[in-house]
C-alpha cells in the first residue's frame, strides 16, 4: 500500500508534521511527502490513501489547497483521505477540533471533498524567523488573543502525541 502527504507550509510547522506522520506510518506503508505546491506533477493514481495537511496564515489558507481540492475532489471522496490543518488558533484547547475551529470547519462545509479523518494541530511561533512585517502582525494578533507577545521567542504548541494518535488512526483507515 502507498500514501501520499501532501502538504502547505508557510514556516515549516506543517511539513515537520507531514514528515512526522510519514514516519510513523513507514512501517505499515510506503509514504511520499510532497508540497503541494508541486502536487499537479504527481501521478494520484499510484496512491491507495492521501493525506492533506495545510496552515493557515491570517485567517486562510494557502490558495494551492482549495485549487487542488476543487480538481482532484472525486478522487479523494473514493479513497481513504484525511486533513489535518495547522493554526496558532489551536493552541486554545477549545479550538482544537475540526468542529470548534473557525478555519477548519469553514474550510470543510465549502468544500466539495469530505475526509475520512480530520484533524486540527496547533502550530508553531517563530518570531525571529518572521520577516518584519508578519512578526509585527502575528505579536498584534497574539496579543489581541491572549497569546505569547515577547518576539523574542519561539513556542511551539503541536501537541505531537496528538499528531501520532492521528496518523495510527490514517493507518486504520
Amino acid at each position: 500500500m502507498k500514501a501520499l502527504i501532501l502538504y502547505s507550509s508557510r514556516d515549516g510547522q506543517t511539513h515537520a508534521i507531514a514528515s512526522y506522520i510519514a514516519s510513523k506510518l513507514q512501517e505499515a506503508m510506503c509514504c511520499d511527502v510532497v508540497d503541494l505546491l508541486q502536487a499537479e506533477s504527481v501521478d494520484l493514481g499510484q496512491y491507495q490513501r492521501i493525506m492533506i495537511g495545510a496552515s493557515i496564515r491570517y485567517g486562510h489558507f494557502h490558495p494551492a489547497l482549495d485549487k487542488f481540492v476543487k480538481r482532484h475532489a472525486e478522487r479523494l471522496n473514493h479513497i481513504p483521505s484525511a486533513f489535518f490543518s495547522v493554526n496558532l488558533t489551536a493552541r486554545k484547547p477549545d479550538k482544537r477540533s475540526p468542529q470548534t475551529n473557525p478555519y477548519t470547519r469553514k474550510f470543510l462545509l465549502a468544500s466539495p471533498w469530505q475526509p475520512k479523518q480530520c484533524a486540527v494541530f496547533a502550530g508553531a511561533l517563530r518570531y525571529p524567523r518572521y520577516r518584519w512585517f508578519d512578526r509585527i502582525m502575528i505579536q498584534f494578533i497574539m496579543r489581541m488573543t491572549g497569546g505569547e507577545t515577547d518576539s523574542s521567542k519561539e513556542v511551539e504548541y503541536t501537541d505531537w502525541r496528538e499528531v501520532e494518535r492521528f496518523a495510527q488512526e490514517f493507518r486504520q483507515l
